[in-house]
């Protein structure tokens, strides 16, 4: 193949926006800010659902508080109708004022033990409520986090799309000043090696592979016509020539 030695060396200014945009697209995949935005999304996982279990749990021993207490009121309310046949003289029975006052006791020691539960439901109700104040904070903290590593990712993904933009442009205005066969060929190539398809022979050596020629490749590239498109032996890049080439 040949091509003017000017549209080879445009092809080199070619790679270099080809090889700018391959950094864009990596730094954009590699921004820190992803790793960063997953981490904080992972714990926010981890944090919703401990709210969760929290919220739950306060909410069951609301509804345990309840009916403890509801059946501490019943048993006062017994005890207080007892109490209230006692003291009335309603009863002459001895037997049956035994057995009343029996029942007193009994419904005091049982209001008791329930008056017991209902502060024991209260402490478990009370640490759930801390627990789930302190979780929300945390849950609002780490939202807070997450939202400015976003803003930092979706501030950094547009300047560099705007750069890739400007790049791809000028890559689309280069190429169209370079000989059609001449860019399928590079094209080609860069997909099969790298993303690199063209070289520059900088002082005998070849910029793609980074090998210098042997003294045959010296001098079949100082022989070859100014027009020839020259392939690497060594990486079968295009080889381009240049005033630094060292010939």
């Amino acid at each position: 193949m040949n091509a003017a030695p000017a549209d080879q060396i445009r092809l080199l200014d070619v790679q270099a926006l080809d090889v700018r945009l391959s950094q864009l697209a990596h730094k954009r995949k590699s921004l820190p800010e992803h790793a960063e935005i997953e981490s904080l999304n992972k714990d926010l996982t981890q944090l919703r659902d401990l709210l969760v279990a929290s919220q739950t749990e306060e909410s069951d021993t609301a509804r345990e508080q309840t009916k403890a207490e509801q059946d501490v009121d019943q048993v006062r309310q017994r005890a207080a109708r007892d109490q209230q046949r006692l003291d009335s003289g309603a009863v002459s029975s001895p037997k049956d004022l035994e057995s009343l006052q029996r029942e007193i006791a009994s419904l005091a020691k049982r209001q008791g033990d329930l008056e017991d539960v209902v502060l024991e439901v209260m402490e478990r109700r009370e640490s759930a409520q801390e627990r789930a104040a302190e979780l929300t904070e945390r849950v609002s903290s780490v939202q807070a986090k997450a939202d400015d590593a976003t803003a930092r990712r979706d501030a950094a993904l547009g300047e560099l799309d705007t750069e890739a933009a400007s790049v791809t442009k000028e890559r689309e205005i280069v190429a169209g000043s370079v000989p059609a066969d001449l860019l399928k060929l590079y094209d080609k190539l860069r997909e099969q090696q790298g993303g690199v398809g063209a070289a520059r022979l900088y002082q005998r050596r070849c910029e793609g592979c980074r090998l210098e020629l042997n003294i045959t490749e010296v001098n079949e590239v100082k022989a070859a016509a100014p027009d020839t498109v020259l392939r690497c032996e060594n990486c079968r890049r295009i080889l381009v020539r240049t005033s630094e080439s060292g010939l």
